[in-house]
């Protein structure tokens, strides 16, 4: 599959995501997790096939991946967490919004640090940065649901959530 291919289906994940939990959403454990550890996924596997990556490359690699975990984690804490119909539901908000645009312009800056230091560009594949922030993001919304107390919603197709059973024992 070519690069470009890669590149569209990573965009629309993305979208679909954005889109889903900026109209409101209820908050369940695989809708949460799933997208980020599939982009995570992807990146390390991208990562794999690039042969020749030294000690400095892994460094520069694994600081992008920390500050994207950090300002995922801080888009995390300006989203909405909030009880409906008795389970956990989340909104994107305009914070998370400006969040977002600043963290891109952070990871951009980062980018270009990295490229100077010596780190190829095609040593950071775009699924490892995206899946690392939604995965900083997705910690922090499922910390804040359960301290919230509201039972995590239910999978779409009948399953039970995966973080056990709700109040009415289903």
């Amino acid at each position: 599959m070519g690069n470009w291919v890669h590149v569209a289906l990573i965009g629309v994940v993305v979208v679909v995501v954005v889109v889903r939990r900026l109209r409101g959403e209820p908050l369940n454990a695989r809708d949460l997790f799933a997208p980020p550890v599939v982009l995570t996924a992807l990146g390390l596997w991208a990562l794999s096939q690039r042969h020749g990556l030294g000690a400095g490359d892994c460094g520069w690699i694994g600081a992008g991946a920390a500050l994207g975990v950090a300002l995922g984690a801080l888009r995390g804490a300006t989203i909405r967490v909030y009880e409906r119909g008795g389970v956990l539901w989340q909104r994107y908000t305009g914070r998370t919004f400006l969040v977002a645009v600043v963290s891109l312009a952070a990871m951009a800056g980062f980018a270009l640090l990295a490229e100077r230091g010596g780190l190829a560009a095609d040593a950071r594949p775009v699924q490892l940065s995206i899946g690392v922030g939604f995965l900083g993001e997705a910690l922090v919304v499922g910390y804040r649901g359960l301290a919230f107390g509201a039972p995590f919603a239910p999978e779409r197709r009948g399953a039970k959530s995966p973080l056990g059973p709700d109040r009415f024992g289903r």
